[in-house]
């Protein structure tokens, strides 16, 4: 019998897909489910497959693979997409994408599926991950791209006839749209889709209310080796254990919230809920990192590219041979990045304590007011003459 990879979560709508699967494709659907530290309930997740007559189901423990191969060389580049959004989603779907092909490969599928909507990006990050990987040999199946199905309504109506269990709350009108890793947490639909709407408190699911968070400082020493975070407060940790950890603490402080209406690579606005508590520490600590370990030119070269990389992300192209190419110049210094940053945290504000490094790219007796020596006055009277005369020029 033919046999399909789906990206399975467990939930409702990609049971659905597993079932429609099964229906239009007369094929054995392989249930496959990447554990990157979203919330999972692994017994459930085997209970609804064997339900819908699954007999291979495969979870898999990411969560060490996507913080040190995928989210690390983000906070390197300081990617940022459209000035705020961390790429949290973004940069889940690539590792799914490849593991999804490997297991179709093993198991000689003739196909793979996901449960991305017509309207979103991540069909797009879907599909150019399996098209990197395939080279189009392994058929792509979009469902929402091919059935009859076209509303809330719809899906429930095929649910109850297939015995397909329906979650209380997505019963009647259309839930939030939550997705979530160990990086961060996505809301969007309902009453976030008006732009007008303020977003309710009750939708927040890792991070307090900066109103609500403690009245005293939390203070949080952050030690990078080769440009990658290795330790907290002293404690060298795996990937996985040091983003937990930070996420416990700023989450705590209602720090890494954003509400962002984006422009989607398809083409359509849309709003979104993002939380990404420990991923903004990091974001802010390495910043600060390498203010005091990176020669101007290199730092000036990675914020004239970090946009093109972060466009790259948020479009699935991370296994572009641009967005490698990127990584690559970005990477050119990090032995240089190495020392530790000691942040204050506190309602929702992040503050740099002190950074700490042997890289001698900081000049004490340059920049200090006491010690004018080594400063030559006449190179800048110079250096500003030059410059006037840029003034005019195109």
């Amino acid at each position: 019998m033919k046999k399909i990879v789906l990206a399975y979560s467990g939930g409702l709508d990609t049971s659905i897909i597993l079932r429609w699967l099964q229906e239009n494709y007369k094929a054995e659907v392989i249930a496959y489910t990447s554990d990157i530290g979203q919330i999972i309930d692994k017994k459930k997740i085997i209970l609804n497959a064997k339900k819908l007559g699954v007999k291979k189901i495969i979870i898999e423990n990411l969560k060490n693979i996507f913080v040190k191969d995928y989210v690390f060389p983000m906070i390197r580049a300081h990617a940022v997409y459209e000035g705020v959004y961390l790429l949290g989603t973004s940069i889940a779907r690539p590792l799914i994408a490849k593991r999804q092909i490997a297991i179709a490969k093993k198991f000689k599928a003739f196909a793979v599926s996901h449960g991305a909507t017509g309207k979103g990006n991540d069909q797009v990050r879907f599909e150019l991950g399996y098209a990197y990987f395939s080279k189009k040999k392994i058929k792509i199946i979009a469902p929402w791209r091919e059935w009859n199905l076209q509303s809330r309504a719809d899906l429930i109506h095929y649910a109850k006839k297939n015995k397909i269990p329906i979650p209380k709350d997505k019963k009647g009108a259309p839930p939030f749209s939550v997705d979530d890793n160990i990086f961060h947490t996505s809301t969007e639909g309902k009453v976030l889709e008006n732009p007008k709407n303020s977003a309710p408190e009750f939708i927040y699911q890792r991070t307090v209310s900066p109103l609500k968070a403690p009245n005293k400082l939390t203070k949080v020493k952050i030690t990078f080796k080769n440009s990658d975070p290795v330790a907290v407060n002293g404690k060298k940790l795996s990937p996985e254990k040091l983003l937990n950890k930070l996420n416990i603490l700023a989450g705590k402080n209602g720090i890494g919230r954003v509400d962002l209406v984006e422009n989607r690579f398809i083409g359509i606005k849309s709003r979104g809920v993002y939380e990404t508590p420990g991923g903004t520490l990091l974001y802010t600590a390495h910043r600060a990192m390498e203010s005091v370990t990176l020669d101007k030119e290199t730092t000036h070269k990675k914020e004239s590219i970090m946009p093109e990389y972060a466009k790259l992300v948020y479009n699935g192209y991370w296994f572009s041979k641009k967005r490698l190419k990127l990584q690559k110049l970005i990477d050119k210094k990090r032995s240089q990045v190495s020392g530790d940053i000691v942040l204050s945290l506190y309602k929702g504000n992040i503050t740099i304590l002190s950074r700490r490094t042997k890289n001698k790219a900081y000049s004490m007796k340059k920049v200090s007011f006491e010690e004018n020596k080594t400063f030559n006055k006449k190179k800048v009277e110079n250096f500003i003459n030059f410059h006037s005369k840029q003034l005019n020029k195109a």
